[in-house]
């Protein structure tokens, strides 16, 4: 008896591996190339299922956000990105040359002596001068603040939900144990965190919000250049319509930010500062 075998169409063609359909979906292809991946897909179902889901998925996404690509960039993100940008290029001018004149223009510069006041932590004389790094940290941790903080539907990537799931994948990126400070006596319950890129490694940003609304963030991650293992006091900076409060411990930076009064936000940031790196000693007031 003779039997009759059938050909799998697909089985008889090159696979389509998501990379592909991902390519077409976001127009990365050539028309060449798109149209002959819409031919496989012809023979494939159960590809051709996945490139309309993730076509459907692209347009959703670009109409969710179509209004904020219209609006302009706020005039206070454009002054803080072009001040990191300007300080950023002091910060390494003064790595490379390095001498004392560097030195003292990059002080001059940022307005050490003039913009900002030492919270001493440890005691007199415990504290130390901040490296330019560690201000660096705090601006983008002001950066951060302002690009998240007017967020709607999307101001974190982990909600406070899923706060245990929250904190174990942040610490695993950052390589370090966290401990997300709780400041409800202060009245701000916690929103939820995201991951974010930095210099030295992978940044981890929590959001808090009181009952009004008003919205704070806790900036942390490694700090590796300019000696940053050594301790820093409390220190206060401004950003436009933006405060910092940040300090450094054993080479890793905590900056917590807000458009709150200065009284106000150095509450907050005392209480995460306790609970984080509570110190040997009582707070110098």
């Amino acid at each position: 008896m003779m039997q009759t075998r059938t050909t799998d169409t697909r089985s008889s063609s090159r696979a389509i591996a998501e990379s592909e359909i991902h390519a077409m979906v976001d127009g990365r292809l050539s028309p060449a190339a798109a149209a002959a991946l819409r031919e496989r897909l012809a023979h494939d179902p159960e590809a051709a299922a996945t490139a309309r889901a993730w076509q459907q998925q692209r347009a959703e996404l670009r109409d969710l956000h179509a209004s904020v690509v219209e609006q302009p960039v706020p005039a206070s993100l454009v002054a803080a990105a072009d001040r990191l940008a300007r300080t950023h290029e002091r910060v390494t001018a003064w790595w490379r040359y390095g001498g004392l004149a560097a030195s003292l223009v990059l002080v001059f510069g940022l307005g050490w002596t003039a913009g900002d006041e030492w919270r001493d932590w440890r005691g007199p004389g415990a504290y130390t001068r901040l490296e330019p790094a560690a201000r660096h940290f705090a601006q983008q941790a002001s950066v951060a603040f302002a690009v998240y903080q007017p967020e709607v539907r999307h101001p974190v990537e982990v909600t406070a939900a899923q706060q245990e799931h929250l904190v174990q994948w942040l610490s695993k990126r950052l390589g370090r144990p966290l401990k997300v400070p709780v400041l409800t006596d202060q009245g701000y319950e916690l929103v939820g965190g995201r991951l974010l890129p930095g210099e030295d490694g992978a940044r981890a940003q929590f959001m808090y919000q009181n009952a009004t609304g008003q919205r704070v963030t806790l900036y942390l991650g490694a700090i590796k250049a300019g000696g940053g293992n050594r301790e820093t006091a409390f220190r206060f900076l401004s950003e436009g319509p933006v405060n910092n409060f940040y300090w450094v411990d054993g080479g890793f930076g905590c900056a917590l930010s807000g458009q709150l009064a200065r009284g106000a936000l150095m509450e907050l940031a005392e209480a995460a500062y306790r609970q984080i790196d509570p110190p040997a000693a009582g707070l110098k007031r």
